[in-house]
């Protein structure tokens, strides 16, 4: 095999992805136990989870962008072998945590703006008003989480943080059968939704008690000096670096989920059978996305690594064979899903009409997959090389510009000239399809661009 080519690059990454990927399906795992169980428990409860749900994404994951910083910075000085300070960063990283939570916390405990956004009924704006209560008190531990996760991740350990995921997932199943269905022969009623909000706070401040304890007596770390001398405190230059990456990071991870989770609120206007078969929708799409998410962290992993090591030749073949490799993998998964559209759905409900609701906007999740696979990776290879305001642009344009409001505008044919078949819930996976599909031209041609820029700095060195 020759060094440098496609193939080389494809060994390189593999052993990389494939424990985020598992890592993430066991994240996905926690909405995707609550879909089903919720599904079968009533569609009031399923349309609550599909209105609290995007609530909550909107709240964690742009916090979680900022806090995921400590990736690349801690990426490339690991890959310059200057492990105290990279050490140093995922202390700074945990405080980091601690400070969002309290803004997102708050956000989650009164949830006015998102209930008024989706104009849910009274029954539904309760019970997302207990399933964010609990949600909102786990906030703490899945930032703190992400602190590990992204350390873990930028030092090639993603196993580490594969087997706490597991492990969380293993607590959360039957926690959330018990508390969403109930046990009569425990005394334990059904709390529907709620009770899987309950489960995920259990299981999530389990998984960040093992993970200190795995920094503390693992001796893989003690060349950070992460663990026996307690939290080191706060560094104002250090957290300003993070937060110089972080925030625009966050902003566009915001964006991008702001986009696909705003969608929920909106059709949940269109009532709950519709937002029912929206959720199923979303939930399939979040599962097929762990294999770019996989292969794109562990890309951006290498390329951040070799720009710390000075060998920015293999950084930039690096990131190229990997936009090859993600748009192969999207395009298969996404053709098989496509194909099997109907069997698939039917695993989740067998209820005609979510079933009837679901059907027409699973049939865009091949060209859906597609994009968001390319979008995924270029913008990670891009923060390995911390840029990231140029995505976070690129985002606020195609995502919010084409696919939120160009959704919503054929949804409820505010212009009156949709046609009827791109009304309703099918107009905003329509524009949001759209949407994606820009980011991704846009974030690979600029990829491609800066890579070209790159290779002029230093000549003789192609891509291979």
């Amino acid at each position: 095999m020759r060094p440098g080519s496609f193939s080389s690059s494809v060994r390189r990454i593999a052993p990389l992805a494939w424990p985020v990927f598992v890592g993430q399906l066991a994240v996905l795992g926690f909405s995707t136990v609550d879909t089903v169980l919720v599904a079968r428990h009533s569609a009031t409860d399923l349309a609550a989870l599909a209105v609290g749900s995007a609530a909550f994404v909107t709240v964690f994951i742009g916090l979680m962008g900022v806090v995921l910083a400590v990736g690349p910075i801690v990426g490339q000085l690991y890959g310059a072998r200057r492990f105290e300070e990279a050490g140093h960063q995922l202390h700074q990283a945990i405080w980091l945590a601690i400070g969002l939570t309290l803004l997102g916390s708050l956000l989650l405990i009164f949830p006015a703006p998102f209930l008024a956004l989706s104009k849910a009924s009274p029954e539904v704006a309760g019970k997302v008003r207990g399933y964010l209560l609990a949600l909102a008190f786990s906030l703490p531990a899945s930032l703190l989480f992400t602190a590990y996760r992204g350390f873990n991740v930028a030092v090639s350990r993603p196993k580490a943080v594969m087997a706490l995921q597991l492990g969380g997932l293993a607590l959360k199943v039957p926690l959330s059968i018990g508390l969403i269905s109930g046990v009569p022969a425990l005394g334990v009623p059904a709390l529907g939704v709620q009770g899987g909000g309950i489960a995920t706070l259990i299981a999530m401040w389990l998984q960040v008690f093992v993970a200190w304890q795995v920094l503390r007596r693992d001796p893989f770390y003690q060349r950070f000096a992460i663990g026996g001398h307690g939290l080191k405190p706060p560094h104002v230059p250090s957290l300003m670096a993070l937060l110089r990456l972080g925030v625009p990071m966050g902003l566009a991870i915001l964006i991008e989920v702001t986009g696909f989770a705003f969608m929920a609120i909106f059709i949940a206007r269109l009532g709950e059978i519709p937002v029912a078969g929206h959720q199923i929708a979303a939930n399939l799409v979040a599962l097929l996305f762990m294999m770019p998410l996989g292969l794109s962290n562990a890309t951006s992993t290498l390329v951040a690594q070799r720009i710390g090591a000075d060998d920015l030749r293999d950084a930039r073949r690096l990131g190229w064979h990997g936009l090859q490799l993600t748009l192969a993998v999207a395009l298969v998964m996404g053709g098989t899903v496509f194909l099997l559209r109907g069997a698939v759905v039917r695993l989740y409900t067998d209820n005609p009409a979510v079933v009837a609701a679901a059907l027409p906007l699973v049939a865009w999740v091949a060209l859906f997959h597609a994009a968001d696979a390319v979008q995924t990776l270029s913008a990670f290879v891009l923060r390995a090389w911390r840029i990231a305001t140029v995505p976070l642009v690129i985002y606020a344009v195609a995502l919010w510009g084409v696919g939120l409001a160009g959704g919503y505008v054929l949804a409820f044919d505010s212009w009156q000239l949709a046609p009827l078949a791109w009304q309703g819930a099918r107009g905003f996976w329509i524009a949001a399809t759209a949407g994606l599909a820009l980011a991704a031209a846009a974030l690979a041609a600029f990829l491609l661009w800066m890579l070209k820029q790159q290779r002029q700095r230093h000549p003789g060195q192609a891509l291979a």
